[in-house]
């Protein structure tokens, strides 16, 4: 089954919510970052919370959250658009903690001290960035967390991400739920203990339940509309005209200094891990236009 995501709304009960199964985004992600188990879960958890908020932009936007924590992993890094594409990656992914109960720790391999920063480019002059201290280094909690304080949006978020002992990831997916003006109590109240008393995600995406499935459960007697399904998958931006420009920004006397000490030089992309190498020849030409003048191209 493709990764897809489910976008709704209780109108009664002035709530939205979405849902997805993520499991093939996250096993590309890791796949190419050579993740270990925990860092595999960290960063899986956070790229589909990405897939989430980034459905809820419009055309042309897109999301991203910076992770950094006092602990061995350092930092997760993910980006997605509105059209549910989806990227990122991990400081250190060769980090694999695990708690006393055999459990993944994600929280002790993230850090509970450092900074959360969303970063939402709405099209405008400059991005809006909202910033807030790790609520408690669980990738959900601080979400929600953020959702509530900074953007003033009372917010459950539930992540999963099932690692096989052989490192594949088995089963992903999650659920954003808000609660909009005027807040209604009772429903609240309601999802709260379903929330609460709900078996982890992944439980039901390893059974085969569908967004549509997961959302079902939780609002469970409150009646909703579907207002979308889209498909989600990694999906990387970078191109080597990208990186020819991230060289070109080295500026002419970085660029010669790179070019006498290696020749050629290799750039790998830090969301996908695609490697673009450029011979002496090529760091030669990139140097020649600087000295002609900027590049006039938008590509």
């Amino acid at each position: 089954m493709s990764d897809y995501l489910v976008r709704i709304l209780a109108k009664d009960a002035n709530i939205r919510a979405l849902a997805c199964v993520s499991t093939e985004l996250v096993a590309e992600a890791c796949r190419r970052h050579g993740t270990l188990p925990t860092a595999s879960a960290a960063l899986g958890r956070a790229l589909t919370g990405a897939a989430l908020f980034g459905a809820l932009l419009k055309t042309g936007q897109r999301v991203a959250f910076k992770f950094e924590g006092n602990g061995p992993l350092r930092k997760i890094l993910v980006e997605a658009d509105s059209t549910g594409a989806v990227r990122g990656g991990v400081g250190n992914p060769e980090v694999n903690l695990v708690r006393a109960d055999g459990k993944l720790d994600v929280a002790g391999a993230l850090g509970r001290a450092g900074l959360l920063t969303v970063t939402r480019d709405l099209g405008l002059k400059e991005p809006y960035r909202g910033t807030v201290p790790l609520y408690t280094g669980e990738i959900a909690e601080d979400l929600a967390w953020y959702l509530t304080e900074s953007e003033q949006v009372p917010s459950a978020v539930g992540l999963g991400v099932f690692v096989n002992p052989d490192g594949a990831i088995a089963a992903a997916g999650g659920f954003l739920i808000q609660s909009m003006p005027p807040q209604d109590d009772l429903h609240i109240d309601r999802l709260m203990a379903r929330i609460g008393g709900m078996p982890p995600v992944t439980d039901f995406i390893r059974r085969g339940t569908t967004p549509e499935g997961l959302l079902d459960y939780l609002f469970d007697g409150i009646p909703f509309t579907v207002l979308e399904k889209r498909v989600v998958a990694f999906v990387c931006s970078c191109s080597r005209e990208r990186i020819e420009r991230v060289l070109l920004s080295l500026g002419k006397k970085d660029l010669e200094e790179l070019i006498a000490r290696q020749g050629g030089t290799s750039v790998a992309c830090e969301f996908c891990r695609e490697e673009y190498r450029f011979s002496r020849e090529e760091l030669e030409r990139l140097h020649a236009e600087l000295e002609s003048g900027p590049r006039t191209d938008q590509s």
